[in-house]
């Protein structure tokens, strides 16, 4: 199965994404959830659309395929913001909290390295948390 890479942006009313590989399919909604429905939506009606004209159809898109949202550094740390405090990202990441804000504000930019903490350190609590019973 193919992932299809969606990049996810947050701003002040509603999430949007988009797809690099497939240019012109885009959408919005106002809740993450909605926003993951809404662009599974309209995928398919891009696709339905460029197969009614004939055009080519990109490769990934011509067996099965799972959408995988990618987010910027700012958004990710938005949308988590009421779940996870700067302390408790602190903890995971390595990274201080005073810097994480910066990031969360979008003052400044993670260098790769510190967005690949980030993400290895959400990964890792994923993972952990993915094999708890209660």
């Amino acid at each position: 199965m193919e992932k299809v890479v969606v990049t996810v942006e947050l701003s002040e009313n509603n999430y949007s994404a988009f797809l690099e590989s497939l240019p012109g399919c885009a959408s919005t909604g106002k809740s993450f959830d909605e926003l993951k429905k809404n662009i599974k939506e309209a995928v398919e009606f891009h696709l339905e659309g460029m197969r009614e004209d004939g055009d080519d159809i990109p490769k990934q898109f011509t067996g099965e395929y799972e959408l995988s949202f990618r987010f910027d550094s700012q958004s990710l740390l938005q949308h988590y913001n009421g779940i996870f405090t700067n302390a408790a990202l602190e903890r995971i990441t390595g990274i201080n909290q005073r810097q994480l804000q910066r990031y969360a504000s979008g003052i400044s930019k993670p260098r790769r390295p510190q967005a690949e903490k980030i993400e290895n350190a959400l990964h890792k609590l994923g993972k952990e948390l993915s094999v708890v019973e209660l």
